[in-house]
């Protein structure tokens, strides 16, 4: 049973060292419970729930340092890693380019799409950059100790892309949309119309799995595919936070609104 598993896994999976296969199954097991916690109304104290169980003690910052603080140090790590594995074959080269970019959108959307009314808990802040971080290194790391392993034999590296694309565009759209939803020194939260939002409260989540899935694909090792997966669990749990948040903050809300999955969660 074990060994046909084992098999079924290395048709589309590089070989796991034991290190990186303690971080996939480590990262799994933090962000499966990060969802969790979410659901149980226990948050990480950003955007719309920034404040929400928040201790007067915490150091707070502004939404725009705290999203900044996020992405920048997993941007600078991509970006770097052009130098520090300057031996990339084509498969690593796409890994880092994705994540790169991802990150990079992620911080001009900080920049110049989005316009935030609430703040961050640094506690908080901190645990979500060291995740995007170690994730990223990580699964840079991992796809340059796989170099010159055999190939898998099914490829998903080109569907790999097209979720990527499809990802990280449907991603950009909705936060675009979120973001027209203010005017000029406009502060209060409305009710997210336009795209998917008539179908779900969180499609910007929806959209940033797929961004993750096609790197998954990409790479093709198995922390990829763990840091996907958790990270599909913690946005399910956080979903369901901000789907619960906007039923409380607005009698209106359509009740048949979902979460994250159309029809269904």
């Amino acid at each position: 049973m074990i060994a046909m598993v084992q098999m079924k896994l290395h048709a589309f999976l590089y070989p796991s060292s034991p290190f990186i296969t303690a971080m996939s199954i480590t990262t799994f097991l933090i962000l499966s419970l990060f969802g969790f916690l979410e659901m149980l109304g226990i948050h990480l104290q950003y955007s719309k729930l920034w404040n929400v169980n928040s201790r007067r003690s915490s150091i707070k910052v502004s939404s725009t340092a705290g999203m900044l603080f996020l992405y920048t140090p997993a941007f600078l790590f991509g970006l770097s890693s052009f130098g520090l594995f300057p031996d990339y074959d084509f498969r690593c080269g796409l890994v880092a380019s994705a994540l790169t970019v991802h990150f990079l959108k992620r911080i001009l959307e900080v920049l110049f799409i989005h316009k935030y009314s609430g703040g961050m808990v640094l506690d908080s802040g901190i645990v979500i950059s060291l995740s995007y971080f170690t994730s990223t290194a990580t699964t840079i790391y991992s796809q340059h100790l796989v170099q010159g392993s055999m190939e898998p034999p099914i490829d998903l590296k080109y569907p790999g892309i097209l979720l990527f694309l499809v990802g990280i565009s449907g991603n950009f759209c909705h936060h675009y949309l979120l973001s027209k939803l203010r005017g000029k020194d406009e502060k209060g939260y409305k009710i997210p119309r336009g795209g998917l939002f008539h179908q779900l409260i969180c499609p910007h989540y929806l959209f940033e799995i797929r961004v993750f899935i096609g790197v998954s694909f990409i790479s093709q090792t198995l922390y990829s595919f763990s840091f996907t997966i958790g990270t599909a669990l913690y946005l399910l749990g956080r979903s369901y936070a901000t789907r619960k948040w906007y039923l409380s903050k607005f009698e209106s809300f359509p009740k048949e609104i979902k979460a994250l999955v159309p029809y269904i969660f």
